[in-house]
């Protein structure tokens, strides 16, 4: 299986995004500091995650990045597709050519695994995800290490 940490940082920056409030964009470098992930990295997985339609960009002074659609449409396989991931976990990556071109004597077995993981993933949205408690306390504890706005 190649779920990688490319599929779990976009999900847990996704899960970030939509945890914010909707109509105010989200700079990528709170992501970064929220998740301690890589900037230049989630630069990179938003590019990916913008051009197949899960997030809009706006520019300029207080620009970031929104859901293009609200969170209980956006599904973690979606995500996972759109980082370019795979959760096939075949030696064959699904080709059924796994044994000199014809498919192995456990090929079925691991195809329907894949499909197991792919239906699991596409039944969990952003918004199913949000709602948990556990997530919640966490996004609570990570607000409130957020270095306090400055006022002038």
């Amino acid at each position: 299986m190649n779920l990688t940490a490319k599929s779990r940082y976009a999900v847990t920056a996704m899960l970030d995004l939509a945890g914010q409030k909707k109509e105010k964009p989200v700079s990528l470098a709170d992501i970064s500091r929220r998740q301690e992930i890589s900037l230049s990295y989630l630069e990179q997985l938003f590019a990916k995650l913008r051009k197949n339609g899960l997030v809009t960009s706006i520019k300029g002074p207080g620009g970031g990045y929104l859901l293009a659609r609200s969170a209980n449409k956006v599904s973690v396989a979606d995500i996972v597709d759109s980082v370019d991931e795979n959760v096939d976990v075949t030696r064959c990556s699904g080709k059924g050519n796994c044994q000199g071109g014809a498919v192995c004597l456990t090929h079925q077995l691991w195809s329907e695994f894949s499909e197991e993981i792919r239906n699991y993933l596409s039944g969990i949205n952003l918004e199913n995800l949000k709602d948990r408690e556990h997530v919640k306390r966490v996004m609570i504890r990570q607000k409130s290490k957020q270095e306090p706005e400055i006022v002038f």
